[in-house]
């Protein structure tokens, strides 16, 4: 399944699950790999809209992998989502270029699954955290595969990030 991966991270050389996340990506067959703040730094007015346009191109599924950051997106990825689904290209009049297409999210969170529950800090669930991106996909014509989430990633033991890793590869060769 051709699948283009979009990775955002803030300060991906202080990240330990994003950047080997993105290092699985770069080796998985038939994707093509956006890391968007290497691209375009955190200027969103950098982005090149027609060249993430082109790159959905037969693509079949958009992974999207992120850190949670303050319960939302990250900023270059919501900019990014601004910039780049605009009317007219993914929605509105002849806007088709998403419909068909599988979204799907590989997030990690500092906090733990319990903080992700209604019995949590926040009283909310990652999937609630996200319904965002969820109620976006759909609206453009995308499926909306359930999130791959990871929790507890800010001190990451070895076996953890290569768990991690398997889960991420496995998701990749499905």
């Amino acid at each position: 399944m051709r699948t283009l991966i979009l990775v955002s991270h803030p300060d991906i050389e202080r990240s330990v699950v994003t950047r080997h996340l993105l290092q699985a990506a770069r080796q998985a067959p038939d994707t093509t790999v956006r890391h968007l703040e290497a691209l375009y730094g955190h200027d969103e007015h950098r982005i090149d809209v027609a060249a993430e346009q082109a790159a959905y191109a037969g693509v079949e599924r958009v992974i999207c992998v992120f850190p949670i950051h303050w319960f939302n997106l990250t900023p270059m990825l919501k900019a990014y989502l601004n910039r780049v689904w605009t009317w007219g290209w993914s929605h509105g009049p002849g806007g088709q270029a998403l419909r068909g297409k599988t979204m799907q999210l590989v997030v990690s969170a500092g906090a733990t699954a319990h903080t992700y529950s209604p019995q949590g800090v926040i009283h909310a669930t990652m999937d609630e955290v996200l319904a965002p991106m969820k109620a976006s996909a759909l609206y453009v014509g995308m499926d909306y595969a359930a999130p791959l989430a990871f929790y507890g990633c800010v001190d990451v033991a070895a076996a953890q990030l290569d768990a991690i890793a398997h889960d991420f590869r496995a998701l990749l060769a499905d």
